[in-house]
């Protein structure tokens, strides 16, 4: 008889297994939000070189002109540079939902 019991409790324990396997609990799916900085070319358009006063004086010029000219030359080039870090300033400016809005 007790050779006999032996496929019975196979055969309970295949079926146990088998209903523990039924009702398990499905396994869930998590969506997990990742924000990832995209690097994105930027559209600013570059300012345009303005004409230097020094670039256009001839080699012999004397020193009173040149020495004007340099001077004209320094608050041009200072206007150019505001011009410059403005664009510099408007590429690293981050990107806002209206931004992407307006690009599509």
């Amino acid at each position: 008889m007790r050779w006999c019991s032996i496929p019975l409790i196979s055969a309970a324990l295949a079926a146990g297994l088998v209903m523990t396997g039924c009702s398990s609990v499905a396994p869930v799916v998590k969506f997990d939000q990742v924000k990832v900085a995209i690097p994105v070319a930027c559209q600013e358009p570059e300012p345009a070189r303005p004409q230097m006063p020094t670039d256009q004086l001839p080699a012999d010029v004397d020193v009173d002109t040149y020495v004007q000219a340099a001077e004209a030359e320094i608050h041009r080039r200072e206007g150019y540079e505001i011009q410059l870090r403005q664009a510099l300033v408007n590429c690293k400016r981050p990107i806002t939902a209206a931004d992407a809005a307006t690009k599509n």
